[in-house]
């Protein structure tokens, strides 16, 4: 068994034996071409498990971010049918091991992007709507204490996500002043606007499908795209309630229940 396999296999136990160390013994923390071989060595394992991919996740959006994890680009995870919660559902605590909520702008494509110098424009044209979302992202690296590849290979640190209802054609949206407001249980937890992810929600969906369309992977008609957090992430508790409202796209939410309960 390859490097690679071995490193996937260790993280896909994780989801359910719990979090292990960075992945340094076998992934130097800035090789993200071996991340993504694990990415989708695990990705088309869960495919033959039955798994249906619905899209793609962009992280790493944020400028700060980026300097702490000492790279200059972001970086992307799959989305899986079963990783999508209903507006106002329930998570259950023991389906994540050290989740964090955080809002962002969720695309849904009308047309395939398969060019490898798509535009915000062109992402703007296949664009069916826009919705408010929360994604609950999750680290199966202990403490959180990731590296570039280690996120990489794990999927982005992806979870769940969950999509609003209100569903708003881009037409006389503005992304990029849009405000956002998380809160948890009712208090305020976390601020921000469309501009905090990479300088506007478009040009990170544009990134993805550029990337992808490089990749021989091209985002495609009815794909999910999550474009990244609009403002920090927020640690949460069993028992919390999260909402998230964006300007121009209403609100989304959930609830983070015991183990056990909901999904």
């Amino acid at each position: 068994m390859s490097t690679h396999d071995l490193i996937a296999e260790r993280l896909r136990m994780a989801y359910s034996a719990g979090a292990i160390p960075p992945l340094r013994d076998g992934l130097d923390p800035a090789d993200g071409a071996s991340a993504y071989a694990v990415q989708a060595l695990n990705t088309r394992f869960w495919q033959a498990q039955g798994r249906r991919i619905v899209g793609r996740k962009v992280g790493l959006t944020a400028k700060a971010v980026q300097v702490q994890l000492g790279v200059n680009q972001p970086d992307f995870g799959v989305l899986f049918d079963d990783m999508r919660i209903v507006d106002g559902g329930v998570l259950a605590a023991d389906r994540v091991l050290q989740p964090k909520a955080e809002a962002e702008v969720a695309l849904v494509l009308a047309a395939a992007l398969p060019s490898a110098q798509t535009s915000a424009a062109d992402v703007t044209a296949a664009t069916a709507h826009a919705v408010a979302a929360i994604e609950i992202v999750d680290s199966r690296i202990a403490d959180w204490r990731i590296s570039f590849a280690d996120t990489v290979a794990d999927n982005g640190s992806s979870a769940f996500f969950v999509l609003g209802r209100d569903e708003r054609p881009l037409d006389g949206l503005d992304l990029y002043t849009c405000g956002m407001a998380l809160e948890v249980n009712g208090e305020l937890a976390s601020l921000g606007a469309g501009a905090a992810c990479l300088g506007h929600p478009l040009e990170a969906a544009a990134w993805l499908a550029r990337t992808l369309a490089a990749s021989g992977d091209p985002l495609r008609a009815g794909d999910i795209i999550l474009t990244g957090a609009l403002g920090p992430m927020v640690a949460i508790s069993p028992g919390d309630r999260i909402e998230a409202k964006i300007g121009g796209l209403g609100a989304v939410s959930f609830h983070y229940g015991e183990p056990g309960d909901g999904q």
